[in-house]
């Protein structure tokens, strides 16, 4: 199989601002979000061998994590960056010898939004807490507590690494972290004040050798087709931020180049159109095809920057006000307050905001890392092409 087709992102509670509510009809507030639109559903084969396959991608991934194959999976089980593409480039399993880990297009494709983000879960027992992957087909566990770790830090190793640094100029690659439902950039060395490598957690695939590659057509009329993954994007964005609720209402109410079905994209579709070879630092640019405009914005450490795009995927939490916040892709540097603002997690990173609320409320950001919350998010709309 070759091709670039989005898997769903398997949301299907609907949300306003504060937690779940019926389903919004045309006209509605909150119409338009992540679970109002169909794609391609999940559908994955398990083949017995501790293999499964996407039948959506076309990939293959091995099952599970537990690397030492003890029945659990915990700290034991984790790889440094180097390690990881390391033991990769030499994995011999289920009959197949050509396993690699994945890049980050190949890896988000696991991702599922009816997890719920553990972030403030206070309790040490999981029982109760919901990951960001199918755990129907794939062994999973979080942060491994009794090794000093956070349930948060079930972060997945990929290929991809930052064109520009991190933190203090580090070099960083991107990962997936299937509790808290985030890409974020990590250091491939020691984190500061800490003596060995980041670890990670590893799932390894094979096949479609094209997943994640972009084709690309300017139409001529403000308008880009991904002919890759049969989804047309407006080529220039909304021009200012907007609280969540105003986006879709935006995007509901859009008609452009003789189409009127234009829609906020889900996180996934919003994450295949980054562009990881690109960066404010590197390029000058959004970490986006040059066929596509960004609005330029000047950020919390007063340099010129490109902005935080919203979703209509929410980022349910496990606590009572679970719809509170919605996922967004930075195409410009993922801002974070560590004694002073900086690029934290990279361009390209997913994290979330709140849908509403006041930034100045924030003025050294949000969690360990200080995430930048700014809001008031811009919009860049998608359709269907069938």
């Amino acid at each position: 199989m070759t091709g670039y087709p989005i898997v769903s992102t398997n949301q299907i509670n609907f949300y306003n601002n504060l937690s779940e509510i019926s389903t919004p009809e045309t006209g509605d507030s909150f119409f338009g979000q992540d679970a109002q639109y169909s794609s391609n559903e999940l559908l994955y084969v398990d083949n017995g061998d501790g293999t499964i396959t996407d039948m959506v991608t076309g990939l293959m991934w091995s099952q599970s994590p537990d690397l030492d194959d003890d029945g659990d999976i915990d700290y034991d089980d984790k790889l440094s960056y180097s390690e990881a593409v390391a033991f990769a480039s030499s994995l011999n399993f289920a009959g197949h010898s050509d396993w690699r880990l994945p890049n980050i297009k190949e890896q988000y494709s696991l991702i599922i939004f009816s997890g719920k983000d553990p972030s403030g879960y206070e309790a040490s027992s999981t029982s109760g807490l919901i990951p960001f992957i199918d755990t129907n087909y794939f062994d999973f566990n979080y942060g491994d507590m009794s090794a000093g770790e956070r349930i948060i830090d079930a972060q997945f190793a990929t290929t991809t690494l930052y064109v520009s640094t991190t933190m203090m100029d580090a070099e960083t690659m991107f990962g997936v972290n299937f509790a808290d439902g985030r890409i974020k950039g990590y250091p491939t060395e020691p984190m500061p004040g800490q003596s060995v490598d980041k670890q990670f957690y590893v799932y390894f695939v094979r096949g479609n050798s094209t997943y994640g590659v972009n084709n690309y057509t300017n139409n001529g009329n403000g308008t880009i087709t991904d002919n890759a993954t049969g989804l047309m994007w407006m080529q220039n964005d909304n021009g200012e931020g907007i609280i969540w609720e105003n986006a879709l209402s935006y995007a509901e109410n859009f008609e452009f180049a003789g189409y009127s079905d234009w829609r906020l994209p889900d996180i996934k579709e919003l994450q295949s159109i980054v562009d990881y070879t690109r960066s404010p630092e590197t390029t000058s640019s959004a970490a986006i095809d040059p066929l596509f405009i960004c609005t330029q914005i000047t950020n919390e450490a007063g340099e010129t920057d490109y902005p935080y795009y919203w979703s209509g995927t929410t980022h349910a939490n496990w606590s009572t006000v679970s719809g509170g916040n919605a996922t967004y892709i930075s195409f410009g540097k993922a801002m974070g307050y560590m004694d002073e603002w900086l690029d934290v997690h990279g361009a390209g990173a997913q994290r979330s905001d709140p849908k509403t609320g006041d930034p100045s409320d924030f003025p050294t950001g949000h969690g360990p890392q200080g995430d930048a919350i700014r809001i008031f998010n811009y919009v860049r709309l998608v359709r269907n092409m069938n």
